[in-house]
Formats: structure tokens, C-alpha cells, sequence
């Protein structure tokens, strides 16, 4: 009897401890579920719009949604580290990744916006090559991975100069041969770049002589010589300003150019002398809402299938030697999309690679001396 007794004793204890475990478990389950639940919804991307985001639709989010099941909501912006810098001080974050040039990624990664991004987070090449190996030297920087190459040009209308046509960058500024009202990003870079070479400036000086007060005047002497500029700050603003005939030459991105002379039928045509090269990144912000949906998102988007896919629909160069060898005809008009990268040979002949650790440095004080002489001109 005293056995049979100890047995009951025993099988008590025992459901009794089955209960706590269970209670407990219970417990816990209902203590991550909150934590479940905020890593739920969209995954927000926030790019650059038109032509652009388009194509990343159709090669990148709408593909990520359909392997994850996660929704990507698109917004937009035209750079610039002001809006990151207001969220990161309320501690309201609405992004959860961002594609931002590099200049603009090493700048916010030095203020501490940004989290830091190991390159192990991505996939191999398709044959097994690492992503160490597989993207550009370059790609990698603490804060944010770079997954294209596009170029900032100069294009212009085809009739707007009968019997002619501009062939180096220094026609941008020779408005006696070819006159007209130009189109210019509000901002220092490129248009400072572009001003030097006009004076035949060796690429490899030009920003030793731009860290000088004489290199930026003589540089910001040039712009002022153009009698009429359209100051742009969307990219979908000079093709526009193009196809309504208000410029006859423009700067603007090599993949917008394209759009409106192949997709649209805009009468323009490129000029690829003296592009301006620069890397596309992916980077996450602190304090997003999802962070590992956006490392997933990015080892999705900077695998060599979708760079691949993303260069079918836009002519920019994949930072990915892998995806670049697949890079064919475009999906809808059969364009053959190699011709229209930046870094094609053809095409890369004299283009200027822009450096942007030297931006990342010197970026506010450069834009403040811009602005100042931009201010003065206005006022004038």
C-alpha cells in the first residue's frame, strides 16, 4: 500500500510540474507574440521613383513578395540625408531600406544612422563563386553594399542643333555653338567635376584642385557663364524638361535618359564624354522596423539572377561580374541592354569615376559653398 501511495504521490508532482510547464509555456508564447506581431506587415523601401522604380517592381519587390509572401510599399525620395536625420532624432524610423548613393551612405554611416552590414549576409554566384569574390573590390562599405553603376550625363535634343552635335563635355558650356537654356542638378557634384574638365583639368586632379577656394571659384566661374539654368532636383525632371523642349541639353541618369528616348520615343540622345560614375547602394537605417526582413530583402535584390533582371529593365551595371555576363535584351522591346550601361567600353571610355570618400567628407562644406554662390546668382 505504502508503494501504490508513493506512485500516486509521484504522479501528481508529475502533472503538476506538466501543468507549470505548460502554463509557463503559454506564458512565454503570449510574451512573443507582440514581438511576432511588429515584425509583421509591409517591408518599405524607400527609392528614387519613376523609370526607375518601375523597373525595380518588376525585377526586385514584386519577386521578393512573391518567394516571401511580405508586401514591399515604395517611397519616394531625391536624396539627401535631412529626412533620415529628423527621424533617427523622434525615434520614428518609417523605413525599413534604403537605396542611397555611396557618398550619401559613408556620410550617414559616420553619423551613426545607419546599421552596419556584413558582406556574409549575401548569396554566391550561381556556380558556388562567394560574393566576395563575385561583386566589384569596392562593394562593401561598413553601412551599406552597392548594387549598381549608373552614371550621371549630359543629353540632348537631336534637332536642336541642325548640322551638329555636342561630342565632349565642354559643349555643355559652349553656348555660342550650341545655345540654348541647359538643365542642372541643384547640387555641387558633378556639375563641379564637369566645369573642371571643361577646362581640360587631368581627371586625376581634379579633386586635389576642387579642396581648393581657387579650384571651386574657377569651377563655379565656369557655371556662371551659362546664361539660362533649369535647376532640377527630381530625376524624372529633365527628360521631361527635354521632351518639352524648354532645354536643349540636360543632366540627369543614364537609366531616366534611356526610358524617354526608347520607351517613349523622345527625340534625345546621350553624351557619354565625361559621365560621372557612381555606386548605388542598399543600406538600413537605425531603428527600422523590421530589420531582418531588410537583410533578407538585400541578399534577395544583390542576387546575380535579380541584378541580372534589374539591368534587363534599366541600363545600369550590376555591381555582380556574374550578373553583368547575363545582362541580355530588354523583356518588352528587345533593346539590347548592354549597349545602354555606363560601364560598357564604348561607353566608359572617358568616364570619370566620382570619389565619393572625398564627398563623404567634405559634403557640408561643399554644399554650403554651392549654395551661397547659387544664392548670389539668383540674386544677381
Amino acid at each position: 500500500m505504502a508503494r501504490v501511495e508513493r506512485r500516486r504521490r509521484l504522479a501528481g508532482v508529475t502533472r503538476l510540474a506538466l501543468l507549470g510547464l505548460a502554463l509557463l509555456g503559454l506564458a512565454l508564447l503570449g510574451l512573443a507574440a507582440p514581438a511576432a506581431a511588429a515584425d509583421d506587415g509591409p517591408l518599405t523601401v524607400l527609392s528614387w521613383g519613376g523609370a526607375y522604380e518601375r523597373a525595380q517592381r518588376a525585377a526586385l519587390f514584386e519577386p521578393y513578395t512573391a518567394s516571401t509572401g511580405r508586401r514591399v510599399e515604395v517611397m519616394q525620395y531625391d536624396g539627401g540625408l535631412d529626412g533620415l536625420r529628423r527621424a533617427a532624432e523622434t525615434g520614428e524610423v518609417p523605413w525599413d531600406v534604403i537605396d542611397m548613393t555611396r557618398s550619401e551612405a559613408m556620410a550617414a554611416c559616420e553619423e551613426g544612422l545607419l546599421r552596419p552590414l556584413s558582406p556574409a549576409l549575401l548569396a554566391p554566384a550561381p556556380d558556388g563563386t562567394p560574393a566576395a569574390q563575385d561583386f566589384l573590390p569596392d562593394a562593401f562599405g561598413r553601412c551599406a553594399i552597392t548594387h549598381t553603376i549608373f552614371a550621371t550625363v549630359v543629353a540632348y535634343r537631336r534637332d536642336a542643333f541642325p548640322g551638329k552635335r555636342p561630342t565632349t563635355i565642354a559643349d555643355l558650356f559652349d553656348q555660342q555653338r550650341f545655345p540654348g537654356p541647359r538643365a542642372l542638378q541643384r547640387t555641387p557634384a558633378v556639375n563641379l567635376e564637369w566645369a573642371l574638365l571643361s577646362y581640360r583639368v587631368p581627371q586625376q586632379e581634379l579633386y586635389g584642385l576642387l579642396s581648393t577656394r581657387r579650384g571651386l571659384n574657377l569651377a563655379l566661374g565656369r557655371l556662371d557663364g551659362l546664361d539660362e539654368i533649369h535647376w532640377w532636383e527630381a530625376g524624372d525632371t529633365p527628360p521631361r524638361l527635354l521632351a518639352e523642349g524648354k532645354v536643349v541639353m540636360a543632366s540627369g541618369y543614364n537609366g531616366r535618359f534611356f526610358d524617354a528616348m526608347v520607351n517613349r520615343g523622345v527625340p534625345i540622345e546621350i553624351l557619354w564624354d565625361g559621365q560621372v560614375q557612381e555606386h548605388e547602394t542598399w543600406a538600413i537605417p537605425h531603428g527600422n522596423p523590421h530589420p531582418e526582413a531588410a537583410r533578407d530583402f538585400i541578399r534577395f535584390a544583390t542576387t546575380t539572377e535579380r541584378l541580372a533582371e534589374l539591368a534587363r529593365r534599366i541600363p545600369y551595371g550590376p555591381a555582380r561580374r556574374s550578373a553583368a555576363l547575363r545582362v541580355t535584351t530588354h523583356p518588352d522591346n528587345g533593346v539590347d541592354m548592354r549597349l545602354h550601361i555606363p560601364t560598357h567600353p564604348l561607353n566608359a571610355e572617358r568616364a570619370l569615376a566620382k570619389d565619393e570618400a572625398w564627398y563623404a567628407r567634405t559634403l557640408g562644406r561643399i554644399n554650403d559653398y554651392f549654395d551661397a554662390w547659387l544664392a548670389a546668382r539668383q540674386r544677381d
